[in-house]
């Protein structure tokens, strides 16, 4: 396959919950492959440090507030997205998500409103924004969304999460069918356990290491071990691809999570 196939020179990304953590990278990742790319996430005075990072690497970013789970935030976000890079976005990454952890009994309403607010009902506004935008143009486009291997199989602890995750996954599917005739793809990344600033302390702890040991693997996924999947879905190498879902998690689905 030929270098071109992944390039995403001309391409307009957004990316969510991109002020840190795995959605930054992915940030970073589409910039360095020539995406122009806008971050989005409540914390606008993140944003805007790590924006002046990328543009002092030579790339081209830009920032917008967004908050997943009200219409009119991302609506107005996608709007201020489109007039900074110029145009339609063409790819977008739906990653803002929340964990929400607790054992079912224990999880009260609020927590599972908050949880599937953002990882279900949040996807589905920003997708529903940005693919409105590509129909009414006429252009093809790539939407990505985060899932995870917990959306696949379950574990302990995480049923508004693992809930929420499984939504997505069927609602990548469900897009995917409908949107085909658009030329816009849908497709889901699902990220097993992956090392990040957030989640370093957990697994260096003996729940932590007994969890690793459970991996094939034998170890954590490295964010960057993500960054072959998500050009293959957001660029041309891909396309041909949709409802499709990748996983990347060292073989833990082939054993008990």
């Amino acid at each position: 396959m030929s270098p071109v196939a992944l390039s995403l020179e001309g391409r307009r990304a957004l990316i969510t919950g991109a002020s840190g953590g795995l959605g930054l990278h992915f940030a970073q990742v589409l910039a360095r492959a020539g995406a122009e790319v806008v971050l989005a996430a409540r914390r606008a005075d993140k944003l805007a440090v790590e924006v002046e990072r990328l543009r002092e690497s030579g790339l081209r970013a830009h920032a917008v507030s967004m908050d997943v789970t009200l219409a009119a935030s991302v609506q107005a976000a996608v709007a201020e997205a489109e007039a900074k890079a110029g145009g339609v976005l063409d790819v977008l990454v739906n990653n803002a998500g929340v964990s929400g952890e607790g054992f079912f009994l224990q999880v009260e309403e609020a927590q599972w409103d908050a949880v599937m607010d953002t990882n279900l009902k949040g996807a589905y506004l920003v997708a529903k924004a940005v693919a409105g935008r590509l129909v009414e143009h006429g252009t093809p486009g790539s939407i990505i969304h985060i899932a995870s291997i917990l959306g696949l199989r379950v574990g302990g602890g995480v049923a508004p999460y693992s809930a929420s995750k499984a939504g997505l996954i069927h609602l990548t599917r469900a897009m995917a069918f409908e949107l085909a005739r658009h030329s816009i793809r849908v497709n889901a990344l699902a990220p097993g356990y992956i090392e990040t600033d957030f989640n370093r302390a957990f697994f260096a702890s003996d729940a932590g290491r007994k969890l690793v040991s459970r991996i094939p693997m034998r170890r954590l996924g490295f964010m960057q071990e993500l960054d072959g999947p998500l050009l293959l879905l957001a660029s041309e190498a891909g396309s041909f691809m949709t409802g499709s879902v990748i996983e990347v998690d060292g073989g833990h689905l082939c054993s008990a999570l």
